[in-house]
């Protein structure tokens, strides 16, 4: 057997006794229900270690650390790298800036929805934004509308019904 696997067994066994510990204090802390998700998560790195992925999980994990710190260590030394790290910081301002303009209405083809509730008076602001207005009863009734359905509108509206 190689030496590898066997850490893999050790790296394993020693992550399942830690999360067994935690899992005890969760156990009596909330309940068995709780503890016993804890204990079947603790028993997932052994099982990856007798299987054989903790070396696997390892050596990517060696393989993403030394990477980073590559990539690190490249973005300090290399002023490409740096103009691609200020066209993106160009690119985050602008969007931030745009976001802001747009929700002033400042640079759009649109009218600002303030000054279209001013000039186009209210009825319009409602129609461009979707949106009807509901009648008020004594508009219907200085309308020309049925006294009747006024007498009913009445009555819904004082039990809450609309």
């Amino acid at each position: 057997m190689e030496t590898l696997p066997i850490t893999g067994w050790i790296l394993g066994g020693g992550l399942t006794v830690v999360g067994l510990v935690i899992s005890w204090f969760v156990w009596r802390r909330r309940g068995a229900a709780s503890g016993l998700r804890g204990v079947a998560w603790s028993l997932l790195p052994l099982a990856a270690g007798l299987v054989g992925l903790m070396t696997t999980i390892w050596r990517v994990g060696y393989i993403l650390v030394t990477d980073t710190l590559s990539f690190f260590v490249g973005l300090a030394l290399n002023p490409v790298v740096w103009a691609g790290v200020i066209v993106a910081g160009l690119a985050v301002v602008l969007w931030v800036v745009s976001g802001v303009m747009r929700a002033r209405g400042i640079g759009t083809n649109q009218r600002p929805r303030a000054a279209e509730a001013t000039a186009g008076g209210d009825s319009s602001a409602a129609v461009t934004s979707g949106k009807q207005q509901p009648a008020s009863s004594s508009q219907t009734k200085s309308e020309g509308g049925d006294d009747d359905m006024g007498d009913i509108e009445d009555l819904l509206r004082k039990h809450g019904i609309e």
